[in-house]
């Protein structure tokens, strides 16, 4: 089974790609509306960490969640056939009395 990361390790994991990624020197802003732009850019960004991160934690939780799910099925299957099994073996049980019973009284 695929060991997952922590979800702090791929937030922050996240985090610094991103944020290497926007990174943009003073000398590289030379216009009022490049540095508002930036600062959009960097809220929007911080945004949508904060969501993705919050999907990531969703997303455990709701694996988590099915693979409970998923043992009390397998659990509640075995349990049924179990069941089935000893509810033909005992109605084959009796079906083989009774023709057994029935074919020693009609030779009487």
């Amino acid at each position: 089974m695929h060991k997952h990361n922590t979800m702090h390790d791929c937030c922050v994991s996240v985090s610094l790609s991103l944020s290497l990624f926007f990174v943009n020197p003073a000398s590289q802003l030379n216009t009022p509306s490049q540095k508002q732009e930036s600062k959009t850019m960097e809220r929007l960004n911080s945004k949508l960490y904060v969501e993705n991160c919050y999907i990531m934690k969703e997303n455990e939780r709701l694996r988590k969640k099915a693979e409970l799910l998923n043992q009390e099925n397998q659990q509640l299957l075995f349990q049924l056939r179990q069941k089935l099994s000893k509810t033909k073996n005992t109605n084959g049980s009796n079906n083989d009395n009774k023709s057994t019973s029935a074919s020693g009284q009609s030779g009487f």
